[in-house]
């Protein structure tokens, strides 16, 4: 029998977890596209925890037997992307008249993809956008997340590399997508 698995907001004290999982999910789920040295230099500024986004409650876990196999979340805040360490990033609120809300960090265990979790985590994060009165939502998304935006009516705007440390840099897709009016 399958176990089954639950939603709701982080806290800070799921640190610890968050950081373990996004880890274990970088390196399981993302290694057919980018390389061994690409996901260890983006571990910990490009994947890692915003600790804004749970000071928000806007970011996401999903638990199996108090096990953290999912994590992901939405902002009202201009960064698209990254973790407390990213540099350039900017705190500021966003107008949800003007400019699209942001989905971020999305992440889950190798053992549990393709299970509809993200899916969920999604759900959850375009409902909340809506009631704080978004009208477009967008994302940077990695190359494995791509498919799963875009099945979800993400559209790819650009695509480019986020610089890592040593040369190396994280191909990424920023995509957009338009709400429909309430």
């Amino acid at each position: 029998m399958e176990t089954e698995w639950s939603l709701r907001p982080a806290r800070e004290a799921d640190i610890p977890a968050l950081e373990n999982l996004i880890a274990l999910s970088a390196r399981g789920l993302r290694a057919n596209y980018y390389s061994a040295a690409q996901i260890e230099c983006a571990l910990g500024s490009v994947f890692g925890v915003d600790r804004q986004l749970i000071r928000d409650g806007t970011y996401f876990v999903v638990e199996s037997d108090s096990r953290l196999i999912g994590c992901g979340g939405w902002s009202k805040r201009k960064t698209l992307f990254g973790s407390d360490h990213q540099t350039g990033r900017d705190d500021a609120g966003l107008d949800p008249a003007r400019e699209p809300a942001r989905i971020r960090a999305f992440f889950v265990h190798p053992d549990w993809a393709r299970r509809g979790i993200g899916h969920a985590i999604l759900d959850a994060c375009e409902k909340a956008i809506r009631e704080a009165g978004f009208s477009s939502i967008e994302l940077a998304a990695t190359l494995p997340g791509e498919p799963f935006y875009a099945a979800f009516k993400y559209s790819a705007l650009e695509r480019y590399d986020v610089p890592l440390t040593n040369g190396l840099s994280l191909p990424v897709v920023r995509m957009r997508k338009y709400l429909a009016p309430k």
